[in-house]
């Protein structure tokens, strides 16, 4: 088999940590969410099993058929807006919204129209959005000196030295050096793993106006301009971009709406994950990267029928660990989107007014800043080009199929030039 020819520990090593800081960053919102809707211990395991198994298996299998990269994830931010706008409603109502919203997901992308918005987005504008959402956690990286300083410094220090002398292992032995040294000064959290099989809940679907209003618009809404937006951006940056998008949004919205009943209120394209999954740490080889994705969603399985258990595993790292080797796996890329973002004048401020409002984290009516981040830097271009004509002006993300070969070329060594 192919898969086994191409699999390095590299690229294993890139889909564990996408796993670890997937999870580690957000597994609490989802708990959270769960018990929003008066979901007992058993549900709300239930949903770890619906996100673990849709995640793995979407990723796993669209992987494999397009031998290509794909990542899914669940909506963290739709996850943080059913812990709010939860309260009052019952695991049904829930249930239903989660059904309504795939509806609207699966209507996406058989319709193209999502695809289509993506493709008027200048390719400056949507590196700028993709660097924004990722610098997030550079700067988390080394923030987490603040409380461990040692340990940042240690994984730093093994990072550029490996990079220089071992680049393909510089994530998987800087991981191990980090885990190594918490492990040794008694870190890691052991008492939280408890080993047992998760089985899935089935709660009815009830469907009310309320609930549609209040909870599946918000999450839909949420779920396209926070989550898939991004997901797009890093695929085309990362040289994928004749991946069928419209495709990938109608098979999050497929997988969502069969496992919703246990649990899976949303699923969607992966973006930090996904850039981990995509970048030259998890293989030098662009066409070899799809065993990453495959990695990461064989994980996803694990996690679901484990749930609870697993998730105890990978919270048991300290924060700061999984803050430090988040940003040193994602430097590349975030170094790459940048450098494509501001590559060519014409685009450039509205690309740096992408980048920062997509940074600041700003929130406006429930709606994240990578929504909003877009839409400046669209009116800022808007302004700015308006009644100027410019052969140089840019085209769509997806005009070309592969803008960019590979985005992090632009951080590698001697690198010729700019990735296109």
């Amino acid at each position: 088999m192919h898969f086994f020819k191409d699999l390095s520990l590299s690229a294993f090593t890139a889909g564990f940590v996408a796993v670890l800081v997937g999870f580690t960053s957000s597994v609490a919102i989802v708990f959270h969410a769960a018990q929003a809707f008066g979901a007992t211990p058993e549900v709300a395991a239930s949903w770890m099993w619906a996100l673990g198994i849709g995640m793995g298996l979407t990723s796993v299998l669209s992987s494999l058929w397009w031998r290509k990269p794909v990542m899914f994830a669940w909506s963290t931010p739709g996850a943080a807006v059913l812990g709010v706008a939860g309260m009052g409603y019952g695991m049904g109502e829930a249930v239903g919204a989660f059904i309504v919203c795939a509806a609207l997901i699966v209507l996406a992308g058989a319709t193209g129209w999502f695809e289509r918005v993506m493709n008027k987005i200048p390719m400056a504008l949507a590196s700028a959005l993709l660097a924004g959402v990722l610098a997030r956690f550079g700067l988390e990286a080394f923030m987490a000196a603040k409380t461990a300083l040692p340990l940042v410094l240690l994984m730093l220090g093994t990072y550029l030295v490996v990079k220089r002398l071992l680049p393909r292992y510089a994530v998987p032995l800087t991981l191990l050096a980090g885990i190594v040294f918490v492990a040794s000064r008694g870190e890691l959290a052991w008492s939280a793993v408890h080993f047992s099989l998760t089985w899935p809940v089935f709660s009815m679907p009830v469907f009310s106006w309320q609930a549609i209003v209040s909870l599946a618009l918000p999450l839909f809404i949420v779920t396209m301009a926070s989550q898939n937006l991004p997901g797009v951006a890093a695929i085309r940056a990362a040289g994928y971009g004749d991946l069928p998008i419209s495709k990938l949004i109608t098979i999050s919205g497929l997988a969502t709406l069969a496992l919703a009943p246990f649990g899976a209120f949303a699923l969607n394209l992966s973006a930090i994950t996904a850039a981990i999954c995509m970048g030259r740490e998890a293989h030098e080889d662009p066409a070899r990267r799809y065993t990453a994705a495959v990695s990461c969603g064989a994980i996803y399985v694990v996690i679901g029928l484990f749930g609870a258990a697993v998730t105890g595993l990978l919270t048991a790292f300290p924060k700061e660990l999984v803050a430090a080797i988040a940003g040193l796996a994602l430097l590349g890329t975030i170094g790459g989107g940048l450098a494509a973002a501001l590559r060519d004048e014409p685009h450039r401020e509205a690309a740096i007014i992408t980048f920062l409002v997509t940074l600041s984290g700003v929130a406006i009516a429930g709606i994240g800043s990578a929504f909003w981040g877009v839409v400046a830097g669209a009116l800022a271009l808007a302004v700015q080009q308006v009644g100027r004509t410019k052969a140089s002006a840019g085209k769509g993300i997806a005009a070309s199929g592969n803008i960019a070969p590979d985005i992090n070329m632009a951080a590698a060594p001697g690198a010729g030039k700019t990735p296109r």
